[in-house]
């Protein structure tokens, strides 16, 4: 058992745990992706995503009813600069012609490996939200924040000029 912001006692199994246990999760991710890159803006927008993962994970780890602490929230204009930051690097970006495998360059896995826990991160929400109250702009912001770190990692290897690896399905009409 433990205890959530506002003293209510639950299972360590619980998906409210789980959530934010992902989000801390996530959060370390972004921090290595933070601490691979050397661009300062991409730098300053991650040091931003991590701090709006916090505030996300204080929501989380706070019973809705019972909570009489005031939290840090999450705005819309947390979404649109993560919209306005995927559509900058989509705009120096050759177009995405196939899937992609993730790799190339330890750096461009890093944001995969982050993009991949925020998606995890966004079903246990969802899940949780099935359940119990979750505030609907921290489901948006997982959704979004998970494309961000897509296009990131796209981004990551355009810039150190690392060929991305298409994924190319090997099916009885291609094999050699």
């Amino acid at each position: 058992m433990t205890s959530l912001i506002g003293g209510v006692r639950v299972k360590k199994s619980s998906l409210r745990i789980d959530s934010y246990g992902t989000i801390d999760e996530l959060n370390s991710y972004v921090g290595l992706v933070r601490d691979s890159v050397t661009e300062d803006h991409l730098k300053s927008v991650l040091y931003d995503v991590q701090f709006v993962l916090f505030n996300i994970g204080s929501l989380l780890a706070a019973d809705p009813e019972k909570n009489k602490m005031a939290l840090p929230e999450v705005y819309e204009q947390d979404i649109k600069t993560l919209e306005d930051e995927m559509d900058a690097m989509n705009e120096v970006l050759p177009p995405l012609t196939h899937f992609i495998l993730p790799g190339g360059h330890p750096f461009v896995s890093y944001a995969h490996l982050a993009r991949t826990v925020c998606r995890r991160a966004e079903r246990i929400v969802v899940a949780l939200a099935d359940h119990d109250q979750v505030n609907p702009l921290i489901i948006q912001y997982l959704n979004r924040l998970s494309d961000y770190l897509f296009i990131l990692a796209r981004f990551i290897a355009h810039t150190l000029n690392v060929e991305e690896n298409k994924w190319i399905p090997k099916t009885s009409k291609n094999q050699d």
